[in-house]
């Protein structure tokens, strides 16, 4: 447990310098192309400033995204209540609790540490679930808090974010740099758009498997512990694969912050996938049920 805290934490500092390489060198080859030197200063201190902002907002940014409500308890008693007595069993700081207006069952938790995390669940998962069940689920999320992986996937969901802004900047760039050449159609930009067409999908990729798919098993045994009844969350992983459907509202930054995979299902989704698969994880369990 202490190890994986540990590496996440240094796991969060190795994205974020590669997050500045990686600004750094879209800078430099657009300030050569236009020769101006100034794009590459402004750009890399954008880049910089945009990485401190997005440490401290994009879990709000999150939230927003998948159109989360923060609630109180008396807004919704039995998930309110479920988190807060989760977080007087691990000894945790209680975590903003948001919902999800969504008909696909799933949760997901972030923020930058145990100190400024934020929980949410869909409207779903409370309608299939039992309270046994849900609370295992909000255990799994309350487990990932702990263990730091809310700080990894809030970095990689805004480092994400931001390739894909450059990326769209690149084919503005493009689009009106050769309009103001008269269409001349410079090779050098060609290949400049070329490489912003396949830069966001790339470092989504890189950025997921920087996401461990280890931390979700460790997050259901966890959750186990923390609840002392296996069939609990065993219940759930079977539930949500019964009734795995897409959220509403996608974004492939986020897809590591969920307990189950929230996009479409396709050949290469599952294979970037973050998540093991949920036969695996619920196989894990049931052969691990006579050690909890």
């Amino acid at each position: 447990m202490y190890k994986q805290i540990a590496e996440n934490k240094r796991r969060t500092i190795y994205i974020i310098v590669v997050f500045v390489m990686i600004i750094a060198a879209i800078a430099a080859l657009f300030a050569w192309y236009y020769n101006d030197p100034w794009i590459a200063v402004w750009t890399v201190v954008a880049g910089i400033v945009y990485a401190v902002i997005q440490y401290y907002a994009s879990s709000s940014i999150a939230m927003a995204t998948a159109g989360a409500k923060e609630i109180e308890k008396k807004d919704n008693p039995r998930l309110y209540n479920i988190v807060e007595n989760l977080s007087i069993t691990t000894g945790l700081p209680m975590p903003k609790v948001y919902v999800i207006d969504d008909s696909a069952p799933n949760a997901f938790a972030t923020g930058r540490d145990p100190q400024h995390a934020s929980v949410a669940a869909t409207t779903g998962l409370m309608d299939i679930m039992n309270d046994k069940e849900l609370t295992a689920v909000m255990a799994h999320e309350m487990s990932h808090v702990k263990n730091y992986d809310i700080r990894v996937s809030m970095i990689v969901f805004g480092l994400v974010c931001v390739v894909g802004l450059i990326s769209d900047l690149a084919f503005r760039l493009m689009f009106y740099g050769s309009r103001r050449r008269d269409s001349e159609g410079s090779p050098m930009g060609y290949v400049l758009i070329l490489i912003a067409a396949i830069l966001s999908p790339l470092v989504a990729t890189l950025a997921q498997m920087a996401v461990s798919r280890q931390r979700e098993y460790l997050a259901d045994a966890s959750a186990v512990s923390i609840t002392r009844y296996p069939e609990g969350m065993i219940g759930a992983l079977k539930k949500l694969q019964s009734h795995s459907q897409p959220m509403k509202s996608q974004n492939i930054a986020a897809e590591s912050m969920y307990i189950n995979n929230p996009l479409r299902k396709g050949f290469f989704n599952n294979l970037l996938s973050s998540h093991p698969p949920l036969e695996k994880r619920i196989e894990r369990l049931e052969h691990g049920k006579e050690k909890f």
